[in-house]
């Protein structure tokens, strides 16, 4: 992938971020950004490397989702939860999953974080690599 494209999709995850932000209800205010060092919920090894597809989904992931699910999907205290977990491995969550969450949101059933919004803005090629990412972080984990 060259800078320019690479930095068009950041700039695009970057637009969609924001209009999905400002889009929520004052009672749904995002969450505070990252601080650096903030203690997560699980710790996650990160592989050396990702293939081509899961790296499109870590600028996603973490343009979109690390504000509740923290850096590498480690989770984030108050606000969302780990996705290297167990409970998130694809025989229990599969990738329909996800992609189901991303469009209609998920009511609150394994854990006491509230519920969590439908994600405007994301396409579907756009989830595929953010599962990719995801899954190949598991699997670094010994969750498969």
């Amino acid at each position: 992938m060259t800078l320019k494209t690479s930095l068009a999709l950041v700039t695009v995850l970057a637009v969609a971020g924001a209009a999905f932000w400002t889009t929520r209800s004052p009672s749904e205010a995002p969450p505070p950004p990252l601080a650096e060092g903030e203690e997560t919920l699980v710790d996650v090894l990160v592989p050396a490397e990702f293939s081509p597809q899961a790296r499109m989904g870590r600028m996603a992931f973490d343009a979109i989702c690390a504000a509740c699910h923290g850096q590498n999907a480690a989770g984030r205290a108050g606000y969302g939860p780990p996705l290297v977990h167990r409970i998130y491995e694809p025989s229990h969550h599969a990738d329909a999953s996800f992609f189901l969450a991303v469009q209609n949101g998920v009511r609150a059933h394994h854990w006491p974080f509230g519920n969590m919004p439908p994600q405007d803005g994301l396409t579907r090629a756009d989830v595929t690599a953010i599962i990719a990412y995801v899954r190949e972080l598991q699997r670094a984990n010994g969750i498969e």
